[in-house]
């Protein structure tokens, strides 16, 4: 009986220290973690980035320009369908929009004037999070 009670004591112990350290390592802020969120959502899932950012000669991504706007990389494949001859800037929200009207445009595909932007942008059905998190993160860029 004795060694059992050691034993549940040590356990006990250990994984007191186990759950004071994790909530020692706070997780981090809301904000930070929507911001990251967006940042990932815009480069890895939407690719803003290919379109929204100007490219060198050789077609490569300025790096220094990211999301600054720029003109279309691609023309479109089909002779009635005329694409966006540029894209207009991303990094601190679009000239005259506020995050809710950016946050309308994903959520809903079209513009807070009931517009849908011209292709090849596609008709973002986003859900509120992830729009919400985009906003913030070109919000906060510059």
């Amino acid at each position: 009986m004795r060694r059992q009670a050691v034993v549940g004591f040590g356990l006990g112990c250990f994984f007191a220290a186990l759950v004071s350290t994790a909530s020692a390592q706070a997780p981090p802020a809301p904000a930070a973690a929507q911001m990251a969120r967006g940042e990932y959502l815009v480069t890895r899932v939407a690719m803003c980035t290919q379109c929204h950012s100007p490219r060198n000669e050789a077609g490569e991504l300025e790096q220094d320009q990211l999301l600054q706007g720029a003109r279309m990389p691609i023309a479109s494949p089909y002779s009635s369908m005329m694409f966006a001859v540029s894209t207009p800037k991303l990094a601190g929200l679009p000239a005259g929009f506020r995050e809710e009207d950016l946050v309308r445009l994903l959520r809903t595909g079209s513009d807070h004037r009931g517009r849908t932007p011209r292709p090849p942008m596609p008709p973002f059905r986003m859900n509120e999070e992830d729009a919400r998190a985009i906003a913030a993160y070109l919000s906060s860029l510059r």
